[in-house]
Formats: structure tokens, sequence, C-alpha cells
């Protein structure tokens, strides 16, 4: 039987595998715009936001 700090714990880290998935795909889906808007001197910070996705999912195990 779980307890509810243990159930707590697998909730995170699924909400948090979620939006790692979710940063890996808005990168994929918005990859052509931050290719044009770097070309305009713009750069968009979506390495960042997968990166700092998968560290939050990664130090939950």
């Amino acid at each position: 039987m779980w307890t509810c700090t243990e159930m707590s714990r697998t909730i995170r880290r699924g909400a948090l595998f979620a939006l790692y998935q979710f940063t890996v795909l808005l990168g994929i889906v918005l990859f052509p715009v931050a290719m044009f808007t770097r070309r305009l001197g713009v750069p968009l910070p979506l390495g960042r936001a997968v990166d700092g996705a998968k560290t939050a999912y990664e130090t939950t195990e």
C-alpha cells in the first residue's frame, strides 16, 4: 500500500515528465519559428526551457 508521500512523489514525477515531454514537443513544433527569429537576431530560449524541465524531472528520481 502506498503512503500519501509516495503518491504525491509519484504524481509530481508524472507531472514533471509530462511537462518535459510537452517542452520537447513545443521545441520541435516551434523550431522553424526559432530558426526564423534567430536570423532576425532574436533567439528563442527553447533549449533552456527543455533543459530546465529535464533537470527538474531527473532530480525527482
